[in-house]
């Protein structure tokens, strides 16, 4: 059993209306260009497919699509959206579940990645990539860089957002290589939602040693969609990895 933690029906239904400015075109946009080039004339696999917020316009762009999803509640809100026969979507964990074929094309965005909280399940991840990867097909992941120069001494939170209707911040266990988002929500009816989630965090480095381990090789590292240099200041990176022909 995967160490992830599962989306609720009440969280999987609310997901898409607080994740509104990550499906604007201007998220979305250089995404699916990104992920459009490298499937070429292929097929797609995304791990996490969560609701389809990048499988179904990426769906809608030709590119034929499969998805991996962990939560049933959430891949019941991307059924509302897209019939099976277009984007069949398979329930399990990213890190051990198989689906039929090969794809020029396996994908992980927003993170998620981070949601195997164990570094063997992050290697399993990688190897279940590669595993669906036929020759020369590509494994990408988006997720952030840690923030831990921006802790100062003692202290283990870092703010990422603070506006007038939440606050977000993350509390880290820098022995267990482990962080707690905590998300403080104001809601329309004037009260206060809390939520928090775990996550294992990875550097760069640690994890083009995983794609190593799984056969796969770093063909380049970004810092967004649109492919800006990574640097050491980049909050986050989108990494490709390729396997071998």
């Amino acid at each position: 059993m995967t160490s992830s933690e599962l989306w609720t029906r009440v969280t999987a239904e609310r997901y898409d209306a607080e994740e509104t400015e990550m499906s604007s075109a201007a998220v979305l946009g250089p995404t699916l260009d990104f992920l459009t080039e490298l499937a070429g004339d292929g097929r797609a696999l995304e791990f996490a497919i969560g609701t389809g917020r990048v499988g179904v316009p990426l769906r809608e762009r030709g590119v034929p699509v499969m998805g991996i999803e962990l939560s049933e509640h959430m891949a019941k809100v991307l059924r509302r959206k897209i019939d099976e026969d277009a984007l069949p979507v398979v329930v399990g964990d990213m890190a051990t579940t198989v689906v039929p074929g090969e794809f020029t094309l396996v994908y992980l965005v927003y993170n998620t990645i981070g949601n195997l909280l164990t570094q063997d399940e992050q290697v399993e991840c990688f190897r279940n990539a590669a595993r669906h990867l036929r020759p020369g097909g590509r494994f990408v992941i988006e997720v952030g860089v840690p923030s831990l120069r921006l802790l100062p001494p003692g202290q283990v939170a870092v703010p990422f957002d603070v506006s007038e209707r939440h606050l977000g911040f993350d509390t880290f266990d820098l022995v267990e290589q482990t962080l707690v988002s905590h998300h403080v929500t104001r809601e329309d009816g004037g009260g206060y939602r809390r939520d928090s989630s775990r996550h294992r965090y990875a550097w760069p480095a640690e994890l083009d040693l995983m794609a190593r381990i799984a056969g796969l090789e770093l063909e380049h590292r970004v810092a967004d969609w649109d492919g800006a240099p990574f640097t050491q200041d980049s909050a986050k990176h989108i990494s490709v990895w390729r396997k071998p022909t």
